[in-house]
């Protein structure tokens, strides 16, 4: 078991993706309401060593001996990569020893306004960052942002890291109803995506509960009248989890151990991640597959989002 890699994640983006997760669950520069990880325990803009160079590199080194099918290699897991330190030199050993393996960085996008933070990530192939908003009313209500940070600081480090970076950058836009999609907010969005002018723009919206009770996902029919109302190039739906099944690096036996874990009682999260010593992340993904089979449904209780077998 690695306490810092998780993996291969089934992803339609990147294939077979190794997770390598540099934050303690939950510290980030966020707060989002639809954060399928949970609530944030340290909101903070602090670049630190959160975790040990050495202890991620080891067991990097421990996972490549076995030659294992891996697509990419990406930056994500329990809060915001980026506020890492050693980001970057963890980037470049990747670079060093493994150069056939492409590399992304899955990333709010909060901490480009920081050009030492810029020139750590553009080693990387692929950027992924998130825009949600882009007032500072609407930045405040969806993505919770610590005190310090502003939607124009934001908006500019990624229009400052696409000048700079000659990698790929995927800019990934969650939608909710009734948070950023009034017409006033998606104008707004789309002058910044002008701006920011990334490779491609994919609009996403909740599938698994958020931290906050009553959020409400838009229709593929609402998410698609985005699309022709913005009417942008390169512009695309992440893909739904059903799809997730059908590539090579999805695990059977994991989606089974789940349900059996969760037909002995109903479970959260974070208790799935301690009973299985699986990744939360990879869980979310194993989750939201077998929520759309009609398999589980969740229940909320004191303690949070609990999983449980579906009633017949």
């Amino acid at each position: 078991m690695y306490k810092h890699l998780f993996g291969p994640v089934p992803s339609r983006r990147l294939g077979m993706s190794l997770g390598i997760d540099l934050i303690p669950k939950k510290v980030c520069s966020l707060n989002c309401v639809y954060c399928e990880v949970g609530k944030t325990t340290k909101l903070t803009t602090e670049r630190l060593e959160y975790v040990k160079y050495n202890s991620v590199i080891t067991e990097l080194k421990k996972f490549m001996s076995t030659s294992p099918k891996v697509d990419y290699i990406t930056f994500s897991g329990s809060g915001e990569p980026t506020l890492n330190v050693n980001i970057g030199k963890v980037l470049a050993f990747i670079k060093k020893e493994y150069p056939k393996i492409k590399t992304a960085v899955l990333t709010n996008g909060t901490l480009f306004y920081d050009k030492k933070l810029r020139t750590e990530l553009l080693l990387a192939d692929v950027i992924l960052p998130s825009l949600d908003a882009a007032s500072q009313t609407i930045f405040n209500k969806i993505d919770r942002p610590y005190e310090s940070l502003s939607i124009d600081k934001y908006i500019q480090g990624l229009i400052d890291l696409r000048k700079e970076y000659k990698g790929k950058i995927w800019l990934e836009i969650l939608l909710l109803k009734g948070y950023n999609d009034s017409n006033k907010e998606l104008n707004m969005l789309k002058d910044a995506i002008l701006k920011i002018e990334p490779d491609s723009i994919q609009l996403n919206t909740l599938d698994r509960p958020g931290t906050v009770q009553g959020l409400i996902p838009l229709t593929s029919d609402e998410m698609n009248k985005i699309i022709d109302y913005w009417n942008l190039p390169n512009i695309e739906i992440i893909a739904s989890p059903p799809t997730r099944t059908n590539i090579e690096s999805y695990k059977g036996n994991i989606e089974t151990a789940i349900l059996e874990t969760i037909a002995r009682r109903p479970c959260t999260l974070d208790d799935l991640h301690n009973f299985l010593g699986i990744h939360v992340n990879e869980i979310n993904k194993y989750l939201g597959t077998l929520e759309v089979k009609g398999k589980i449904e969740t229940v909320n209780f004191g303690r949070g989002v609990f999983y449980e077998l579906m009633h017949k």
